[in-house]
């Protein structure tokens, strides 16, 4: 028998202020367990996490409520968000128990505290479960699992009220702001503690997008795009002024070249629709131009060429043979262009291992690479040294850092501008329908080789930084599939991950993809397997990505315009001329 809207409404209230004053009390009695759980009074490492979540779920649930003041937090969802972010609270609970079980021998090892927490969050999970469905079209007294399915849907875009335009920057800094201290958290966690973080992010953010408050985010930043880029741009700058750790600034500079070199595949396959599964050898293109004409006592050429002298050789390179792979291969669609280019990409990486004075001419020096690459040195501001700015210290990596945000600014002003140009339009035709763009008079192979020469010249510029960054190169960096990114699988992973065809997409698909493999070491041996399972799950719940543009959201959930409200359908012929493609 489900239980009323009242008592369920009650008992998420009740189990979730359980669960947040559980974290208050002693979790486990030993320092062995990462965090320091042992303390009563002051919350530490999971215990944060689930404090947290269990807050916002009792926000949420407020304001599902009516209560005066907080109605702005549910413009789209209602129930929906209490019961993913529920769902959060009992995962990073449940975790942490096992997790302390696990590693100290047993349950006996688990404080009152930590029952509290779990009892309170099995008790918010049962009655969100038992709330009513915020879609109209369900069933009254659907199945649990119904309502959590249905839950996991898109809601309709809110109508939002207008704002004064100050309000809206404000708005926008604000989530900047806070993107930035979630994003330095993670870094910051250790295992244990990334994987309650983890957890309680994603079920997070599915429920603000639920909410309706990440739609109603999405126009304002469409609004104030100009506002938007130089808000990302400075939050992501205030990042190594964050970190006390230079480790943490190797693994944020080593995510930007990441998510660059993504964002120039995303002009590949989510613009222009070309399968590339060897691209990151443009990649390694770019690396070993810089790591040859830079200095390095292991290099056959005797040059050392100042730093822009060696990016631009770098992007050139990956140019050429961006145009020398694409010239006699775009002509092929499809499977077919997708081997030729995973070919390139063990051609290459087999190539750079014979260029060894041995089975072919001294080049690269084989398979040990080119190490002792030197460090930059910018207008008299040497990258491989620490400096003080305003009483902050930035290291190496720091350095590194900042001067890879600035490739991928302008890398992202590339996108934009291409993306929204009459090229870029002649990308999206092909990629919808090439039969139908070169019948309307689009040079179908002149616009593929421009966008696989344009993003073979992206990847050659986060190339370039990757080889100093790195110290040395090698060619087993450059495989097609590997448990440590970049590799050209989680590189397509990424922009499909995040969203085909949007700028922010790719790269939090590739912040993801890199940190999660980083922080999780422990699971080296199944991260494949994993990741496999995750992507079924993404193209069964979201296929259009995390960040998905209009198009994609039109034609993967054509069928969910059942679920919504008759006044609040889209009009007759929208989604069949999304699929036409302009």
């Amino acid at each position: 028998m489900p239980l009323p809207a009242t008592t369920a409404r009650i008992a998420v209230l009740a189990g979730s202020a359980t669960a947040l004053l559980g974290t208050f009390l002693a979790w486990t009695w030993t320092t062995a367990f990462p965090g320091d759980l042992t303390v009563t009074g002051y919350p530490g490492g999971l215990q944060v996490v689930t404090l947290t979540g269990a807050a916002l779920t009792l926000l949420f649930a407020l304001s599902g409520m009516g209560i005066r003041g907080l109605g702005w937090l549910t413009p789209g969802g209602t129930n929906s968000p209490v019961l993913l972010l529920s769902l959060g609270v009992l995962g990073t609970t449940g975790y942490s128990m096992g997790a302390i079980a696990e590693h100290l021998g047993g349950i006996v090892n688990l404080e009152p505290g930590a029952w509290v927490s779990g009892i309170g969050a099995l008790i918010a999970t049962i009655g969100a479960l038992a709330l009513p469905s915020d879609l109209p079209a369900d069933e009254p007294h659907a199945e649990p699992w119904q309502r959590l399915r249905h839950s996991l849907k898109a809601p309709p875009p809110p109508r939002a009220k207008t704002l004064p335009d100050w309000v809206e920057i404000l708005i926008i800094a604000a989530a900047f702001g806070i993107g930035l201290y979630v994003f330095a958290y993670g870094i910051e966690a250790y295992s244990e503690l990334f994987i309650g973080f983890l957890i309680t992010t994603v079920l997070g953010a599915t429920a603000l997008n639920r909410a309706g408050l990440i739609p109603r985010l999405n126009t304002l930043t469409t609004k104030h795009r100009n506002v938007t880029f130089t808000a990302a741009i400075v939050a992501a700058a205030m990042f190594p002024f964050t970190q006390s750790d230079a480790s943490y600034a190797l693994i944020g500079v080593n995510i930007l070249i990441f998510a660059t070199v993504a964002l120039g595949l995303n002009v590949v396959v989510g613009l222009a629709g070309l399968l590339d599964l060897g691209y990151v050898a443009f990649l390694g293109v770019g690396a070993y131009t810089a790591a040859l004409v830079s200095g390095s006592p292991a290099s056959t050429f005797d040059v050392h060429f100042p730093f822009w002298a060696a990016v631009l050789a770098g992007a050139a390179a990956s140019l050429v043979f961006g145009v020398i792979i694409g010239a006699p291969t775009l002509r092929l669609r499809g499977d077919y262009l997708a081997i030729v280019t995973l070919g390139f990409g063990e051609i290459f990486r087999i190539t750079m291992n014979n260029l060894n004075g041995s089975a072919g001419p001294d080049l690269t020096n084989g398979a040990q690479g080119i190490p002792n690459i030197p460090d930059l040195e910018i207008l008299g501001w040497n990258l491989g040294v620490e400096h003080e700015i305003l009483g902050f210290t930035l290291s190496r990596p720091a350095n590194y850092y900042l001067l890879m945000l600035f490739f991928t600014a302008v890398v992202v002003l590339v996108f934009r501008r291409s993306g929204e140009s009459r090229i870029g339009r002649a990308w999206v035709a092909i990629r919808e329908d090439e039969t139908a763009a070169t019948a309307m008079g689009i040079n179908g192979f002149r616009v593929k080789l421009i966008a696989f020469a344009l993003g073979a010249t992206l990847a050659g510029f986060a190339g370039t930084v990757q080889a100093h960054v790195s110290y040395s190169i090698t060619p087993e960096q450059y495989l097609f599939a590997n448990t440590v990114p970049p590799n050209s699988a989680f590189l397509l992973a990424a922009v499909i991950l995040g969203g085909m065809g949007t700028i922010s997409g790719p790269l939090i698909g590739a912040a993801l993809l890199y940190l999660i493999p980083a922080k999780l070491q422990f699971l080296e041996d199944y991260q494949l397997l994993l990741f496999g399972l995750a992507l079924i799950l993404l193209m069964r719940f979201r296929p259009e990505g995390l960040v998905a543009n209009k198009r994609a959201q039109l034609e993967y959930h054509e069928t969910d315009q059942l679920d919504v409200p008759d006044q609040e359908k889209l009009p007759e012929g929208t989604v069949g001329a999304s699929k036409a493609g302009a």
